[in-house]
């Protein structure tokens, strides 16, 4: 009998000592082996974060939201300097409409981040 798996993450250790029969089409264990391997994962860690539903382990979402994260900064310092040109009487039109285009941006970089998450 082998010895259980013991994981652990610098928290308390987890002993995975019970073993599942899982049955599946080829096709679905492929899909297993793919999304386990771009996830950098061996398959049972894979399925374990699968069944643990908490999102923000998976490391695309991690990826996805610093991006966004990233991309939102960028935004805010833009934004921040058009607000300086208007608190100092330099704001014009152009700026008005960099403003909403910023906005614009933002808008659907949050909405694929929404839509993409929920993939998951």
């Amino acid at each position: 009998m082998e010895a259980p798996i013991e994981e652990g993450d610098g928290m308390a250790k987890r002993v995975h000592s019970v073993s599942k029969l899982l049955r599946m089409t080829p096709e679905e264990a492929k899909m297993l082996e793919e999304k386990a391997v771009q996830a950098g994962m061996v398959e049972s860690a894979y399925l374990r974060l699968l069944i643990s539903q908490k999102p923000n382990d998976y490391p695309e979402v991690r990826r996805l939201l610093k991006d966004l994260i990233n991309e939102v900064n960028r935004i805010g310092v833009n934004i921040n300097q058009i607000v300086c040109n208007h608190n100092s009487g330099l704001y014009s039109v152009n700026d008005k409409d960099r403003l909403f285009a910023y906005m614009r941006k933002l808008n659907v970089r949050i909405e694929e981040a929404v839509r993409l998450i929920g993939n998951y």
